[in-house]
Protein backbone atom coordinates (compact mmCIF):
# COMPACT_ATOMS: atom_id res chain seq x y z
CA UNK A 1 0.00 0.00 0.00
CA UNK A 2 2.69 2.50 1.01
CA UNK A 3 4.83 1.63 -2.02
CA UNK A 4 1.87 2.39 -4.28
CA UNK A 5 1.41 5.72 -2.50
CA UNK A 6 5.09 6.56 -3.03
CA UNK A 7 4.67 5.79 -6.74
CA UNK A 8 1.54 7.95 -6.79
CA UNK A 9 3.40 10.93 -5.28
CA UNK A 10 6.28 10.50 -7.75
CA UNK A 11 3.92 10.28 -10.74
CA UNK A 12 2.07 13.43 -9.67
CA UNK A 13 5.37 15.27 -9.10
CA UNK A 14 6.50 14.27 -12.61
CA UNK A 15 3.20 15.32 -14.21
CA UNK A 16 3.34 18.62 -12.34
CA UNK A 17 6.96 19.23 -13.35
CA UNK A 18 6.25 18.60 -17.05
CA UNK A 19 3.05 20.67 -16.95
CA UNK A 20 4.86 23.62 -15.39
CA UNK A 21 7.70 23.37 -17.92
CA UNK A 22 5.16 23.43 -20.75
CA UNK A 23 3.27 26.42 -19.30
CA UNK A 24 6.30 28.57 -18.53
CA UNK A 25 7.10 29.79 -22.09
CA UNK A 26 3.51 31.01 -22.47
CA UNK A 27 3.64 32.87 -19.16
CA UNK A 28 7.00 34.41 -20.06
CA UNK A 29 5.59 35.71 -23.35
CA UNK A 30 2.50 37.05 -21.59
CA UNK A 31 4.29 38.96 -18.82
CA UNK A 32 6.90 40.25 -21.29
CA UNK A 33 4.24 41.42 -23.75
CA UNK A 34 2.41 43.42 -21.09
CA UNK A 35 5.70 44.59 -19.53
CA UNK A 36 4.95 43.11 -16.10
CA UNK A 37 8.46 43.87 -14.90
CA UNK A 38 9.93 44.02 -11.42
CA UNK A 39 10.09 47.52 -9.96
CA UNK A 40 13.31 48.05 -8.02
CA UNK A 41 13.18 50.31 -4.98
CA UNK A 42 14.79 53.68 -5.69
CA UNK A 43 18.30 54.62 -4.60
CA UNK A 44 16.81 57.05 -2.10
CA UNK A 45 14.60 54.39 -0.51
CA UNK A 46 17.19 51.59 -0.33
CA UNK A 47 20.67 52.65 -1.51
CA UNK A 48 22.40 49.31 -0.79
CA UNK A 49 19.64 47.26 -2.40
CA UNK A 50 19.51 49.58 -5.44
CA UNK A 51 23.25 49.31 -6.01
CA UNK A 52 23.14 45.51 -5.86
CA UNK A 53 19.97 44.95 -7.93
CA UNK A 54 19.44 47.89 -10.28
CA UNK A 55 20.40 45.66 -13.25
CA UNK A 56 17.33 43.48 -12.56
CA UNK A 57 14.76 46.24 -13.03
CA UNK A 58 13.31 44.92 -16.30
CA UNK A 59 13.10 41.26 -15.27
CA UNK A 60 9.53 39.90 -15.58
CA UNK A 61 7.73 39.13 -12.32
CA UNK A 62 4.69 37.07 -11.27
CA UNK A 63 6.46 33.79 -12.07
CA UNK A 64 4.80 32.28 -9.01
CA UNK A 65 1.69 31.89 -11.16
CA UNK A 66 3.41 28.86 -12.70
CA UNK A 67 3.57 27.11 -9.32
CA UNK A 68 0.06 27.55 -7.97
CA UNK A 69 -1.62 27.40 -11.40
CA UNK A 70 0.10 24.08 -12.14
CA UNK A 71 -1.01 22.62 -8.80
CA UNK A 72 -4.61 23.68 -9.42
CA UNK A 73 -4.57 22.42 -13.04
CA UNK A 74 -3.22 19.01 -12.03
CA UNK A 75 -5.67 18.79 -9.11
CA UNK A 76 -8.70 19.60 -11.25
CA UNK A 77 -7.52 17.56 -14.25
CA UNK A 78 -6.94 14.37 -12.24
CA UNK A 79 -10.32 14.83 -10.54
CA UNK A 80 -12.19 15.21 -13.85
CA UNK A 81 -10.27 12.42 -15.59
CA UNK A 82 -10.90 10.19 -12.57
CA UNK A 83 -14.63 10.80 -12.81
CA UNK A 84 -14.71 9.89 -16.51
CA UNK A 85 -12.15 7.10 -16.71
CA UNK A 86 -11.83 5.88 -13.11
CA UNK A 87 -8.96 3.43 -12.59
CA UNK A 88 -5.52 5.02 -12.99
CA UNK A 89 -6.64 8.63 -13.09
CA UNK A 90 -8.97 8.24 -10.15
CA UNK A 91 -6.09 6.87 -8.09
CA UNK A 92 -4.09 10.02 -8.83
CA UNK A 93 -6.77 12.47 -7.73
CA UNK A 94 -5.88 14.09 -4.40
CA UNK A 95 -8.72 16.56 -3.87
CA UNK A 96 -10.04 15.51 -0.48
CA UNK A 97 -12.24 17.40 1.96
CA UNK A 98 -10.36 16.28 5.06
CA UNK A 99 -6.82 16.79 3.78
CA UNK A 100 -6.48 19.10 0.77
CA UNK A 101 -9.50 21.42 0.59
CA UNK A 102 -7.89 23.86 3.02
CA UNK A 103 -4.38 24.06 1.54
CA UNK A 104 -5.78 24.34 -1.99
CA UNK A 105 -8.21 27.08 -0.95
CA UNK A 106 -5.56 28.93 1.06
CA UNK A 107 -3.11 28.74 -1.84
CA UNK A 108 -5.63 30.12 -4.33
CA UNK A 109 -6.92 32.94 -2.10
CA UNK A 110 -3.40 34.03 -1.12
CA UNK A 111 -2.25 33.81 -4.75
CA UNK A 112 -5.01 36.20 -5.86
CA UNK A 113 -4.10 38.67 -3.11
CA UNK A 114 -0.44 38.41 -4.11
CA UNK A 115 -1.28 38.82 -7.80
CA UNK A 116 -3.20 41.98 -6.95
CA UNK A 117 -0.16 43.33 -5.10
CA UNK A 118 2.15 42.45 -8.01
CA UNK A 119 -0.13 44.26 -10.45
CA UNK A 120 -0.14 47.33 -8.22
CA UNK A 121 3.65 47.26 -8.30
CA UNK A 122 4.06 46.98 -12.08
CA UNK A 123 1.38 49.65 -12.61
CA UNK A 124 3.07 51.95 -10.08
CA UNK A 125 0.06 52.03 -7.77
CA UNK A 126 0.38 52.39 -4.01
CA UNK A 127 2.97 53.98 -1.70
CA UNK A 128 5.89 55.19 -3.85
CA UNK A 129 4.38 53.20 -6.73
CA UNK A 130 5.53 49.91 -5.25
CA UNK A 131 2.31 48.09 -4.40
CA UNK A 132 1.15 47.36 -0.86
CA UNK A 133 3.05 48.41 2.24
CA UNK A 134 4.42 45.71 4.54
CA UNK A 135 1.75 46.64 7.10
CA UNK A 136 -0.97 46.18 4.48
CA UNK A 137 0.45 42.79 3.49
CA UNK A 138 0.46 41.76 7.14
CA UNK A 139 -3.21 42.71 7.32
CA UNK A 140 -3.95 40.44 4.34
CA UNK A 141 -1.96 37.59 5.88
CA UNK A 142 -3.85 38.07 9.14
CA UNK A 143 -7.21 38.11 7.37
CA UNK A 144 -6.51 34.77 5.67
CA UNK A 145 -5.09 33.37 8.92
CA UNK A 146 -8.16 34.39 10.95
CA UNK A 147 -10.45 32.65 8.46
CA UNK A 148 -8.31 29.52 8.64
CA UNK A 149 -8.05 29.59 12.43
CA UNK A 150 -11.79 29.94 12.87
CA UNK A 151 -12.39 27.12 10.38
CA UNK A 152 -9.96 24.77 12.13
CA UNK A 153 -11.27 25.53 15.61
CA UNK A 154 -15.03 25.80 15.10
CA UNK A 155 -15.65 23.67 12.00
CA UNK A 156 -13.03 20.97 12.46
CA UNK A 157 -12.96 21.12 16.28
CA UNK A 158 -9.16 21.27 16.31
CA UNK A 159 -7.58 22.50 19.54
CA UNK A 160 -4.72 20.04 19.86
CA UNK A 161 -1.07 21.04 19.57
CA UNK A 162 1.73 18.50 19.31
CA UNK A 163 4.77 19.17 21.50
CA UNK A 164 7.81 17.13 20.41
CA UNK A 165 8.95 14.53 22.97
CA UNK A 166 5.94 15.43 25.13
CA UNK A 167 2.79 14.58 23.24
CA UNK A 168 -0.53 16.15 22.31
CA UNK A 169 -2.04 18.87 24.51
CA UNK A 170 -5.42 20.55 24.31
CA UNK A 171 -5.02 24.36 24.23
CA UNK A 172 -8.65 25.34 23.73
CA UNK A 173 -9.30 28.70 22.07
CA UNK A 174 -5.57 29.48 22.20
CA UNK A 175 -5.41 27.38 19.05
CA UNK A 176 -6.76 30.32 17.03
CA UNK A 177 -4.05 32.90 17.91
CA UNK A 178 -1.34 30.26 17.53
CA UNK A 179 -2.75 29.35 14.12
CA UNK A 180 -2.78 33.03 13.12
CA UNK A 181 0.83 33.49 14.27
CA UNK A 182 2.06 30.45 12.31
CA UNK A 183 0.32 31.51 9.09
CA UNK A 184 1.35 35.17 9.28
CA UNK A 185 4.94 34.27 10.21
CA UNK A 186 5.14 31.76 7.34
CA UNK A 187 3.79 34.22 4.77
CA UNK A 188 5.99 37.08 5.99
CA UNK A 189 9.10 34.88 6.01
CA UNK A 190 8.48 33.58 2.48
CA UNK A 191 7.97 37.12 1.22
CA UNK A 192 11.20 38.37 2.82
CA UNK A 193 13.21 35.43 1.44
CA UNK A 194 12.14 36.14 -2.13
CA UNK A 195 15.04 38.46 -2.94
CA UNK A 196 17.69 36.53 -4.89
CA UNK A 197 17.48 34.33 -7.96
CA UNK A 198 16.39 30.87 -6.84
CA UNK A 199 16.59 31.63 -3.12
CA UNK A 200 12.93 31.45 -2.10
CA UNK A 201 12.16 28.63 -4.54
CA UNK A 202 15.03 26.48 -3.28
CA UNK A 203 14.44 26.98 0.43
CA UNK A 204 10.70 26.42 0.02
CA UNK A 205 11.47 23.25 -1.93
CA UNK A 206 13.26 21.77 1.08
CA UNK A 207 10.54 22.94 3.48
CA UNK A 208 7.72 21.41 1.43
CA UNK A 209 9.81 18.31 0.86
CA UNK A 210 10.05 17.77 4.61
CA UNK A 211 6.33 18.48 5.11
CA UNK A 212 5.47 16.02 2.34
CA UNK A 213 7.48 13.30 4.07
CA UNK A 214 5.70 14.12 7.35
CA UNK A 215 2.26 13.94 5.70
CA UNK A 216 3.15 10.58 4.18
CA UNK A 217 4.39 9.12 7.49
CA UNK A 218 1.19 10.30 9.20
CA UNK A 219 -0.88 8.46 6.60
CA UNK A 220 -2.24 11.65 5.05
CA UNK A 221 -1.64 10.34 1.55
CA UNK A 222 -3.76 12.90 -0.30
CA UNK A 223 -1.90 15.70 1.47
CA UNK A 224 1.39 14.00 0.54
CA UNK A 225 0.18 13.82 -3.08
CA UNK A 226 -0.60 17.53 -2.92
CA UNK A 227 2.92 18.10 -1.60
CA UNK A 228 4.42 16.04 -4.42
CA UNK A 229 2.49 18.07 -6.99
CA UNK A 230 3.71 21.28 -5.41
CA UNK A 231 7.31 20.03 -5.39
CA UNK A 232 7.13 19.19 -9.11
CA UNK A 233 5.87 22.69 -9.91
CA UNK A 234 8.53 24.28 -7.70
CA UNK A 235 11.28 22.33 -9.45
CA UNK A 236 10.07 23.53 -12.85
CA UNK A 237 9.90 27.10 -11.57
CA UNK A 238 13.49 26.83 -10.32
CA UNK A 239 14.57 25.63 -13.76
CA UNK A 240 13.89 29.17 -14.99
CA UNK A 241 14.44 31.08 -11.74
CA UNK A 242 18.02 30.09 -10.93
CA UNK A 243 20.67 32.69 -11.75
CA UNK A 244 20.24 34.53 -14.05
CA UNK A 245 16.49 34.41 -13.45
CA UNK A 246 14.17 34.52 -16.44
CA UNK A 247 11.49 35.84 -14.08
CA UNK A 248 10.87 36.46 -10.39
CA UNK A 249 8.39 34.67 -8.14
CA UNK A 250 6.54 37.81 -7.10
CA UNK A 251 4.08 38.14 -4.23
CA UNK A 252 1.61 35.88 -6.01
CA UNK A 253 4.13 33.09 -5.44
CA UNK A 254 5.69 33.95 -2.09
CA UNK A 255 2.38 34.85 -0.43
CA UNK A 256 0.57 31.73 -1.63
CA UNK A 257 3.45 29.38 -0.82
CA UNK A 258 4.12 30.92 2.59
CA UNK A 259 0.50 30.67 3.69
CA UNK A 260 0.17 27.15 2.25
CA UNK A 261 3.29 26.07 4.13
CA UNK A 262 1.75 27.27 7.38
CA UNK A 263 -1.56 25.54 6.67
CA UNK A 264 0.16 22.22 5.87
CA UNK A 265 2.21 22.53 9.07
CA UNK A 266 -1.01 22.96 11.07
CA UNK A 267 -2.75 20.11 9.22
CA UNK A 268 0.13 17.78 10.12
CA UNK A 269 0.43 19.29 13.63
CA UNK A 270 4.11 20.02 13.07
CA UNK A 271 4.16 23.78 13.67
CA UNK A 272 6.87 23.30 16.31
CA UNK A 273 9.10 21.65 13.67
CA UNK A 274 8.57 24.48 11.16
CA UNK A 275 11.59 26.53 12.33
CA UNK A 276 13.71 23.53 11.25
CA UNK A 277 11.91 22.80 7.99
CA UNK A 278 11.95 26.50 7.07
CA UNK A 279 15.07 27.61 8.94
CA UNK A 280 16.34 30.08 6.34
CA UNK A 281 12.91 31.66 5.97
CA UNK A 282 12.68 32.16 9.75
CA UNK A 283 16.25 33.48 9.86
CA UNK A 284 15.53 35.97 7.07
CA UNK A 285 12.45 37.40 8.78
CA UNK A 286 14.20 37.59 12.16
CA UNK A 287 16.99 39.71 10.68
CA UNK A 288 14.39 42.13 9.31
CA UNK A 289 12.71 42.39 12.72
CA UNK A 290 16.07 42.89 14.47
CA UNK A 291 17.10 45.58 11.98
CA UNK A 292 13.83 47.50 12.27
CA UNK A 293 13.85 47.27 16.08
CA UNK A 294 17.46 48.45 16.32
CA UNK A 295 16.87 51.39 13.97
CA UNK A 296 13.76 52.43 15.87
CA UNK A 297 15.17 52.09 19.40
CA UNK A 298 18.88 52.78 18.93
CA UNK A 299 18.98 54.67 15.60
CA UNK A 300 21.58 52.29 14.21
CA UNK A 301 21.79 49.29 11.89
CA UNK A 302 22.82 45.80 12.94
CA UNK A 303 23.23 44.61 9.34
CA UNK A 304 24.35 46.47 6.22
CA UNK A 305 21.03 45.60 4.59
CA UNK A 306 18.17 43.23 5.30
CA UNK A 307 16.90 40.61 4.75
CA UNK A 308 20.19 38.95 5.62
CA UNK A 309 20.94 37.76 2.06
CA UNK A 310 21.45 41.39 1.06
CA UNK A 311 23.89 41.83 3.96
CA UNK A 312 26.08 39.03 2.59
CA UNK A 313 25.80 40.47 -0.92
CA UNK A 314 26.97 43.84 0.42
CA UNK A 315 29.87 42.06 2.11
CA UNK A 316 31.02 40.89 -1.31
CA UNK A 317 29.49 37.40 -1.61
CA UNK A 318 28.34 36.65 -5.18
CA UNK A 319 24.58 36.18 -5.46
CA UNK A 320 24.92 32.55 -6.51
CA UNK A 321 27.18 31.86 -3.52
CA UNK A 322 24.63 33.24 -1.07
CA UNK A 323 21.84 31.23 -2.69
CA UNK A 324 23.72 27.94 -2.78
CA UNK A 325 24.95 28.25 0.80
CA UNK A 326 21.44 29.04 2.00
CA UNK A 327 20.17 26.00 0.08
CA UNK A 328 22.73 23.83 1.87
CA UNK A 329 21.69 25.22 5.26
CA UNK A 330 18.03 24.62 4.36
CA UNK A 331 18.75 21.01 3.42
CA UNK A 332 20.66 20.38 6.66
CA UNK A 333 18.00 21.89 8.92
CA UNK A 334 15.12 20.22 7.06
CA UNK A 335 16.89 16.90 7.58
CA UNK A 336 17.43 17.72 11.26
CA UNK A 337 13.75 18.57 11.59
CA UNK A 338 12.82 15.19 10.12
CA UNK A 339 15.25 13.44 12.48
CA UNK A 340 13.60 15.15 15.48
CA UNK A 341 10.17 14.31 14.07
CA UNK A 342 11.00 10.59 13.77
CA UNK A 343 12.73 10.50 17.18
CA UNK A 344 9.78 12.19 18.82
CA UNK A 345 7.33 9.70 17.32
CA UNK A 346 9.54 6.79 18.32
CA UNK A 347 10.06 7.96 21.91
CA UNK A 348 6.42 8.85 22.41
Amino acid sequence: MQILQVVRVLILATISFLTALALTPFLLKLVSRFKFHKQIRSEKQAPVFYKLHKHKENTPTMGGIIIWATVLIVAVATLILGRFFDGFWNSLSFIDRAETYLPLAAMFIAAIFGLFDDLMGVLHIGPNGGGLRVSQKLMLYTFVAILGGIWFYFRLNWDILYIPFWGYISIGWWYIPIFIFVIVASAFSANETDGLDGLAGGTLLFAFGALTVVAFILGKYNLAAFGGTLLGALLAFLWFNIYPAKFFMGDTGSMSLGITMGVVAMLTNTAIFLPFFAFILVFESLTVIIQLTSKKLFKRKVFISTPIHHHFEAKGWPETEVTMRFWIISAVFSALGLVFFFLSRFLN
